[in-house]
C-alpha cells in the first residue's frame, strides 16, 4: 500500500496521483490534528444519538446501515467544516478536478463485529461509483481516519488495481488479493471510486471511526440534494468554496423565472465543469 507524508513530502499530491492511477488507491498521513480528531469523535456519537433518536435503531438496523451516519451537518454544522481540510482539497482538484463536487460525506462507527453485521453491504466488495467511462476518473474517496486503521480493527479492505474494470473481478479473486487498509488516526485514505473495497470485520474491542467522502463530477447528481436538506440559509453561511462543495452553483431551475435570469443569479453557473 502506497503511503506519503502530506508534511514532510513536497511532490506528495503527484505520488499520490500516480499511486491512485496505477493501483487505485493511497494513503496521505499528518493530515488531521489531534484536537481535530477529538472534536470530530465526539461530534459524530453526539450525531449518532440524534439519528438514533429520528431514525429509530430499528428501521437502520433493517436498512443494513449499522453505525452509518448519514446528513452529520444537518445535526451539526461543525462537519462542513471538514469540507475545508486544504490536503483533502488539494487532493481532488489534483486527482479529480477543481469544479468537483460533494456526492456523500458519511461517518462510519464502526462496532466490534458480530453476526448482525456480516451481511450488510458495507462487509461485501463493491465499488463506490459502479460505472464504468473507458478508464475516465469521474469519482474520488477521501476517507478521513479518526481512529488507527488495522487488521484487526476493520481497516478497509481494498483489492489494488481492480479500478476502472468493465467487469467485477471474480469473488476468488477479490477475498485472497484483498489487503486491509493499515495507517495511523489522521490519515487520509485517497481511492478511485471504481476501485473494489469492502469494510473489515472489526475484531477489537471497540469502535473504530472514520469519515468517507465520496466527490465526482459536477454533472452527476448528488446521493442526497444537500442544498434542500441543509437550507439555503445554512448553505450561504459557508466559504463560497464550500458551497461550491455541496452543490450551490450546480442546482437545477424548477421554472422560467429561474431558467432566463441574468448570467450572475443563474442557479448552475458557467465554468462548472
Amino acid at each position: 500500500m502506497f503511503t506519503v507524508d502530506s508534511e514532510n513530502d513536497l511532490d506528495w499530491l503527484s505520488k499520490t496521483s500516480q499511486a491512485i492511477r496505477y493501483e487505485g488507491c493511497a494513503v496521505v498521513v499528518g493530515v488531521l490534528e489531534p484536537e481535530l480528531i477529538e472534536r470530530t469523535r465526539s461530534a459524530m456519537y453526539e450525531v449518532q444519538a440524534q439519528i438514533y433518536e429520528d431514525i429509530g435503531r430499528e428501521r437502520l438496523a433493517r436498512s443494513g446501515e449499522r453505525g452509518v451516519l448519514r446528513l452529520m451537518p444537518r445535526y451539526d454544522p461543525y462537519f462542513l467544516k471538514l469540507l475545508e481540510l486544504p490536503a483533502m482539497l488539494a487532493v481532488v482538484d489534483h486527482v479529480l478536478c477543481d469544479t468537483a463536487i460533494l456526492h456523500l460525506q458519511n461517518g462510519f462507527i464502526l462496532p466490534p463485529t458480530d453476526a448482525a453485521a456480516s451481511g450488510s453491504f458495507q462487509h461485501t466488495f463493491h465499488r463506490d461509483f459502479p460505472r464504468h467511462l473507458n478508464g475516465y476518473l469521474a469519482s474520488l474517496n477521501v476517507m478521513l481516519t479518526l481512529d488507527a486503521f488495522t487488521a484487526s480493527n476493520g481497516g478497509t479492505l481494498v483489492a489494488l488495481g481492480t479500478q476502472q474494470r468493465s467487469e467485477r473481478p471474480r469473488q476468488g479473486y477479490l477475498e485472497t488479493a484483498a489487503l486491509p487498509v493499515e495507517c495511523p488516526s489522521g490519515a487520509m485514505i485517497v481511492f478511485d471510486s471504481t476501485l473494489w473495497h469492502a469494510a473489515g470485520a472489526n475484531r477489537s474491542d471497540r469502535d473504530r471511526l472514520a469519515i468517507n467522502h465520496q466527490f465526482t463530477r459536477s454533472y452527476f447528481k448528488q446521493q442526497i440534494d444537500y442544498v434542500r436538506a441543509f437550507g439555503e440559509s445554512l448553505v450561504l453561511a459557508q466559504a463560497p468554496r464550500v458551497q461550491q462543495l455541496l452543490g450551490w452553483y450546480t442546482r437545477v431551475v424548477t421554472n422560467l423565472d429561474e431558467y432566463y435570469r441574468p448570467t450572475e443569479e443563474r442557479l448552475y453557473r458557467p465554468g462548472q465543469g
